[in-house]
């Protein structure tokens, strides 16, 4: 397969998903010499695809789309695709998935489930397969794929490139706030179920503040985003940056960061990529899949404890034996108990510790 010039990956899960196929996407480039990548994500990760390197083209799939005029989004789809690649590559096991990469491509790669009842007919018709492991990082479900075209890699998660026209614009934003150093505290997540509770966040804001150094609290524009935004308490070094940045600009404000603090989202594997040190508030996420990634270590976390630390790496959980569930909140209802049995002490004396080692 040394004459590949096409080649599309198919992502349709989460922006974390999305944003850790970037080690991927690079080691493909590199290894098949500027060759033409294109990707396949459901719309609502659209923001972060266009922001990975190396890529020509975005196909997208709307579950909108799907629930008012499926058949016509399938169709449009699979002419857009067909047979256009010389190499597809599918890093989720779904039906649907692996149906896309067996028309796009004269050559096709996919993730399976070990279920066989689930996975006979994709071991039929894939050129090759891997086996989808939740118990693995997703980095590392996302490189597999260059182990069956035997093309060697490190394990490593890395950063999206920035210009210098992107530090200069928000290092002049910074300025005109008075912000020189600073930590950046990113409160919420795409669910309700990963968000610390108001009152512990609060207490927490309060002993960040202490510290002396700018606290940037930083959000996108979703209904939870801006709820979180205007409970945000007014405090000397705590700037509410909550709506006020586009992504490549959050992208910008983390590479210049001292440090992140806050939940398990795209935001913490953001700043594992630019090597950051990452304080990581974890409810019901299993940690082998979704632990921030040390590129120092080339591993993540595996194990629950209340408090642990690898790398640059910093995890709270609480000390429950339900601890990590995989639940959408208890009982799959929305909030998770497990986030308010963590105590903003413990967090800020963790953070304390390592900024006066700073």
């Amino acid at each position: 397969m040394k004459k590949v010039k096409k080649i599309l990956i198919i992502i349709q899960r989460s922006n974390g998903d999305v944003f850790l196929s970037i080690s991927l996407i690079n080691n493909l480039y590199k290894y098949y010499k500027s060759p033409e990548i294109d990707l396949l994500v459901n719309d609502d990760t659209y923001p972060i695809a266009k922001l990975l390197p190396n890529i020509c083209k975005i196909h997208q799939f709307s579950y909108l789309k799907k629930q008012n005029n499926r058949l016509q989004q399938e169709k449009n789809l699979v002419i857009s695709l067909f047979r256009k690649y010389d190499l597809s590559i599918n890093l989720t096991a779904s039906d649907r998935s692996v149906i896309y990469s067996l028309i796009a491509g004269r050559k096709s790669i996919s993730a399976i489930e070990k279920d066989n009842r689930k996975s006979w007919w994709k071991k039929v018709f894939l050129n090759h397969y891997y086996f989808f492991d939740s118990n693995q990082h997703i980095l590392l479900n996302n490189l597999k794929p260059l182990s069956l075209l035997n093309i060697e890699h490190e394990n490593i998660l890395s950063p999206i490139r920035l210009s210098g026209d992107d530090y200069f614009n928000v290092k002049n934003s910074l300025k005109l706030e008075g912000i020189d150093r600073f930590i950046i505290f990113h409160p919420s997540a795409q669910y309700n179920y990963k968000i610390y509770p108001k009152k512990l966040r609060d207490s927490l804001l309060q002993d960040l503040n202490t510290l002396g150094v700018s606290i940037i609290v930083t959000g996108g524009n979703s209904e939870i985003d801006l709820r979180i935004k205007n409970e945000i308490p007014s405090l000397l070094n705590v700037f509410n940056f909550i709506g006020k940045t586009t992504l490549k600009e959050y992208l910008t404000l983390s590479e210049l960061s001292l440090a992140y603090i806050g939940m398990d989202t795209l935001n913490m594997h953001i700043a594992a990529s630019q090597n950051k040190p990452i304080f990581a508030i974890f409810g019901p996420t299993i940690l082998s899949a979704w632990s921030p990634w040390s590129n120092l270590l080339k591993k993540s976390a595996t194990v629950n404890k209340p408090i642990q630390t690898y790398g640059k790496n910093t995890i709270f959980q609480a000390n429950m034996n339900c601890v990590a569930c995989n639940k959408k909140g208890c009982d799959n209802g929305g909030k998770s108990e497990c986030l308010t049995k963590i105590k903003p002490q413990i967090i800020f004396e963790e953070v304390r510790s390592w900024f006066q080692s700073v």
